[in-house]
């Protein structure tokens, strides 16, 4: 039975158009900065990164391409890079790509014209489910997250969202993928510390996809690479080179927090994080000209009064000048911020910054919200506050959905008919139009228990939780082919 239930959801969910997360085109992002700011930001960052430069770890392949290309390389590490040569790769790299599916039957585009939601990212503690409690984080919390992802009607990838802190080595992150392999078919996303962790999982999707090829053609996941602001380990390089030779596409990004890795204000920890984006990028037309290897940072600022991550208003306007300054550049912005909380645990704190980031995605429009549920400055997971997130991530979609301004839509006829003196309530036009707009909520809207309605009188939690438990009870695992599952623990065996 419960199998039964889990095949239809994900039946329902491939059914699903493609271009399910598009914005209507009708309604404009909101845009913080002017055009001259933008354009000031943009050249500022390139200048820096010729006059100032950034460090690559020297004893890797990008020191010959960076020197092929005309870069100065100084003895400490220090790359300056031609503005030149940042504005060919901005202009050479490609502006969107296809994630598909396990089994290559549907895809997702990331681009400037859709946003995509994902759990994540990377937690090394649970909410335990059942008591509330903070505990570290092991592969089966890893497990049961991807599979109510993979139910969830709104999240449409899957990516890391809690480590395995017990198996915080090399085989621990090859086989956080083949976890998340085993218990979602959506598309994935996948970041690791080690280069040859993520040759490994290059191999694994190759084998899921029955080649490499053939995972050129059709990716099943995107490399997250995470360098320091302006800094690039080797194992970074070694990944950008890697994926975007193999036609994995790439989201690059630091996490600069203002005032201590990077400047104080909005306009410095932007330029600071855009230096490191350019370079990224220039690394990656490199090794591979015309793949999507995109620079895409998440700044963030030191609260003064405490010195950790917060400041909401800035951190909020900041994603909001980043989201324009890539769309300027017809570039995705994959961003971390809108499904994530600074709070300890799920409670009134975390819904309301839950809520209000959740909200802003809808003026930002970033390509995707890859932070979902994850709560405690990015530490600690929910599996409750994951269950919100996709609730108003629906939410997003229904207002990104737009109105039509036809006579029909408007109801000429019938305001002429009913006149001022009448009203709409049985009129076939209410009857025809009375859902199109409404946001089929899970925990608010009519499913809030008003005195009316008869609900049970519990709180968000409480109706949270009900929802929770019987989605928890009704999981199942979704079919992997012997073949390859045998396959991949070959893979898992060399590591």
């Amino acid at each position: 039975m419960r199998r039964a239930k889990a095949r239809k959801r994900r039946e329902a969910y491939s059914a699903e158009p493609a271009d399910r997360g598009l914005h209507c085109a009708a309604t404009a992002p909101y845009e913080p900065l002017s055009k001259a700011a933008v354009t000031r930001l943009i050249d500022t960052a390139i200048d820096l990164l010729e006059q100032s430069g950034v460090r690559f770890e020297q004893g890797t392949e990008a020191d010959d391409l960076l020197r092929a290309a005309g870069c100065e390389i100084g003895a400490d590490g220090i790359v300056r890079i031609p503005g030149a040569l940042t504005r060919a790769a901005l202009k050479s790299v490609a502006r969107s790509t296809l994630l598909w599916n396990r089994d290559a039957s549907r895809s997702i585009r990331i681009d400037c014209d859709h946003t995509w939601f994902m759990p994540g990212m990377t937690c090394i503690a649970m909410l335990d489910p059942e008591t509330g409690a903070a505990r570290p984080s092991n592969r089966e919390d890893l497990a049961l997250a991807t599979r109510l992802a993979d139910s969830l009607p709104d999240i449409d990838a899957v990516c890391i969202s809690v480590k395995n802190v017990a198996r915080s080595d090399q085989f621990g992150e090859i086989d956080e993928f083949a976890c998340m392999m085993e218990n979602t078919t959506k598309p994935l996303e996948y970041l690791c510390e080690h280069a040859s962790s993520l040759e490994a999982v290059i191999e694994m999707a190759a084998a899921v996809r029955g080649g490499r090829e053939a995972l050129r053609e059709k990716p099943y996941f995107m490399a997250i690479v995470t360098p320091l602001p302006v800094s690039f380990a080797a194992t970074h390089i070694e990944q950008i080179i890697m994926a975007a030779r193999a036609g994995v596409p790439l989201n690059v990004g630091t996490l600069p927090i203002g005032g201590a890795s990077s400047p104080i204000t909005l306009g410095g920890c932007i330029t600071h994080a855009l230096i490191t984006d350019f370079a990224a990028m220039v690394l990656g037309q490199l090794a591979a000209p015309g793949c999507f290897c995109i620079g895409a940072s998440d700044v963030c600022f030191m609260e003064p009064a405490t010195g950790a991550i917060g400041s909401f208003s800035q951190t909020s306007l900041a994603d909001a000048a980043v989201c324009q300054i890539r769309r300027s550049l017809r570039l995705p912005s994959l961003t971390g911020i809108n499904g994530t909380a600074v709070a300890r645990r799920f409670n009134q704190d975390a819904v309301w910054e839950l809520s209000a980031n959740m909200m802003q995605a809808f003026y930002s429009r970033p390509a995707t919200c890859d932070y979902l549920g994850s709560l405690d400055l990015g530490l600690t997971f929910s599996l409750h506050a994951l269950l919100l997130c996709d609730d108003m991530a629906g939410l997003l979609r229904k207002m990104w959905q737009g109105f039509a301004a036809d006579a029909a839509e408007i109801g000429v006829d019938v305001i002429r008919d009913v006149g001022p003196s009448g009203n709409f309530l049985a009129e076939q036009h209410t009857v025809d139009h009375c859902r199109a707009q409404v946001w089929n909520s899970r925990y608010f809207g009519a499913n809030i228990p008003l005195g009316n309605t008869g609900l049970p009188d519990q709180d968000l939690f409480e109706r949270l939780d009900t929802d929770l438990q019987a989605r928890l009870a009704d999981l199942s695992v979704p079919d992997l082919p012997e073949a390859l599952a045998a396959e991949i623990r070959a893979i898992l065996a060399r590591y």
